[in-house]
């Protein structure tokens, strides 16, 4: 079957509803446990059922937006979706109440009953309100951007189509993108500022009436994070501070100099060489011909995985209008099938996500096998595995970048390393905003730009009046629809980091463990999994010094004057 051919149909809430209930009956209940796992097994295939068509939806609303169709279904499950949701918070209440729970942790291992305790936490009915109004604020602002119609030179392009603008060699033209894409932000500042100002009282509220001081814990309980805390990732912060900042500084210099630029402005940054940066050769069907290849070479299991997502043509690559920014994956578990969403733009960010989004569909495609609590890991794990992927195709890049290869090694790890401090940057700010929830919209801008100074100091907006207000949080996508999610990605390339110097020393070896971790899916915390994959713990303190000492070593050595 093709992706096309997957079906939606509306679920009946009803028959599902009494599907659901007559098996919660079972569980929790003076049932021997092998009735009560039987019922288990029945209630996850009902789950599944659900979300494989909640999934279905949001793939094709985000695929086209304009589609009025996937619009009102997307509609439905927003405002449905948190009733769906109490069953799931029942079962868990009912698993952790289990006089067979003892044979049920043999079973299942502990971590089920941890996630459970905090799922607990995290949900009354009498929230649902709240969440179908966060869940609506969400679609709101992922439509506002995906709304964006930028007139440019002619043109007129969505967001993920301005990225070679902004990347161009001619610094007017790079200058004018941003300049453009910034009056689009400023354009709907009003909408945007009410947008997140109502998400904020929300989460706020739900926060409260389920007894936490305040969104903070509870954002962190939402993602599943069992073994580790906001004061963990405080420290982790400052050892970004102290030890990756000045390198990214240097970095910054280097680049300037590269670039012949006396005072670096932030539309000078996203351009790395005079020369361009390095782009794949050829179009989307020519790089998929070499992802194939690739996949086939590195190993049997992602040669397997990667003739499963074609054949079924569960890849959705090419930047369109209507079609919602950014890229992910996803999985439609009645299918077995991840699903990798992209925007492809002639940047070298295409072959990063064709490998970055696919480093999560290896990974969901090895651990199906698993109940559905484990195929997936909590999300700074699951983006190990993403990152990790990255690094694991470098043997493989010449083929898409040909000449440019040595300039996409260079700025892949340069800019991998550039992005933690912009990361703990997002994560700093939502700390601050969730804590003080009554800022005005003016004093939330003033401390995203406070802490962009601290962490990003050579970032000068030139005469971009907006930006330099402190409003470039507006495009982040994950501040306003995952709060506290996006420090996962700095820890993940922390952990992705080691896969990289592993890889240098080993890449045989390296794919090896990497195909271990991914088989995990879900059934161990992160530390656990990071434990498992033999990697360095980031919160640790030293972790961080330690694992960029060789990244710097390597981009030290190169010339990049030549590049």
């Amino acid at each position: 079957m093709k992706f096309s051919d997957y079906k939606y149909q509306r679920p009946d809430l009803d028959a599902l509803k009494d599907k659901l209930e007559n098996d919660l009956k079972v569980i929790g209940s003076d049932v021997s446990f092998e009735e009560e796992l039987e019922a288990i097994n029945r209630l996850f295939k009902v789950f599944d059922e659900i979300e494989t068509q909640m999934v279905l939806v949001s793939i094709r609303n985000s695929v086209d937006t304009t589609d009025k169709f996937y619009e009102e279904e997307q509609a439905f499950f927003d405002e449905n979706g948190p009733v769906i949701s109490q069953y799931s918070h029942t079962f868990n209440d009912k698993l952790l109440n289990s006089k067979n729970r003892k044979a049920l942790e043999e079973k299942f291992g502990d971590l089920i009953f941890k996630r459970g305790d905090l799922a607990r936490k995290t949900f009354k009915p009498e929230i649902i309100r709240d969440l179908q109004k966060e869940n609506k604020l969400s679609t709101e602002y992922s439509k506002l951007i995906a709304s964006a119609k930028i007139e440019f030179d002619g043109g007129t392009y969505n967001l993920s189509q301005m990225a070679p603008f902004v990347q161009s060699k001619d610094r007017d033209i790079r200058h004018r993108a941003q300049l453009a894409v910034s009056k689009f932000f400023e354009d709907n500042e009003a909408q945007l500022d009410r947008i997140y100002d109502d998400m904020v009282h929300v989460r706020t509220d739900i926060a409260k009436k389920l007894g936490y001081e305040n969104f903070v814990q509870l954002g962190y309980d939402r993602f599943g994070r069992t073994d580790y805390d906001a004061k963990d990732v405080a420290g982790y912060r400052e050892q970004i501070y102290k030890e990756v900042v000045p390198v990214v500084n240097e970095l910054t210099k280097r680049k300037a100099k590269r670039l012949g630029i006396k005072e670096p402005k932030s539309y000078d940054l996203a351009l790395s060489f005079l020369s361009g940066n390095p782009t794949p050769k050829g179009d989307r069907d020519w790089m998929m011909e070499r992802a194939i290849k690739m996949y086939h070479e590195m190993s049997e299991p992602t040669g397997k995985f990667i003739d499963f997502m074609v054949e079924r043509e569960l890849l959705d690559l090419d930047a369109k209008p209507g079609k919602q920014g950014g890229g992910y994956c996803t999985y439609i578990a009645n299918y077995d099938s991840p699903f990798i969403f992209a925007n492809f733009n002639g940047t070298s960010h295409d072959v990063d996500v064709l490998t970055h989004e696919a480093g999560h569909a290896f990974q969901i495609f090895s651990s199906r096998g698993h109940i559905p609590e484990y195929r997936w890991p909590t999300m700074e794990a699951a983006e190990i595995h993403s990152m990790s992927m990255e690094f694991l195709a470098w043997p493989w890049v010449d083929q898409f970048f040909e000449e440019d290869t040595p300039k996409y090694k260079f700025n892949h790890l340069a800019g991998s390393l550039s992005f933690l401090p912009y990361g703990v940057t997002v994560d700093e700010f939502q700390h601050g905003i969730y804590e003080n929830p009554d800022m005005t919209p003016a004093e939330r801008k003033t401390l995203w730009r406070n802490i962009e100074k601290k962490y990003l100091p050579f970032k000068d907006y030139d005469d971009d009046k907006f930006l330099d207000k402190g409003t470039y949080w507006f495009r982040q996508g994950h501040i306003f629809g995952a709060p506290f999610y996006y420090i996962d990605y700095t820890l993940a390339q922390v952990c992705a980091f080691q896969f990289w110097v592993k890889s240098q020393e080993d890449h045989k070896k390296a794919v090896t463990d990497y195909i271990a971790l991914c088989k995990l899916g879900g059934s161990k915390s992160f530390v656990d999994l990071v434990k498992s994959a033999n990697l360095k713990n980031p919160f640790k303190p030293g972790t961080v010094k330690e694992i960029i000492k060789p990244i710097n070593q390597y981009l030290s050595h190169v010339d990049d004057t030549k590049l």
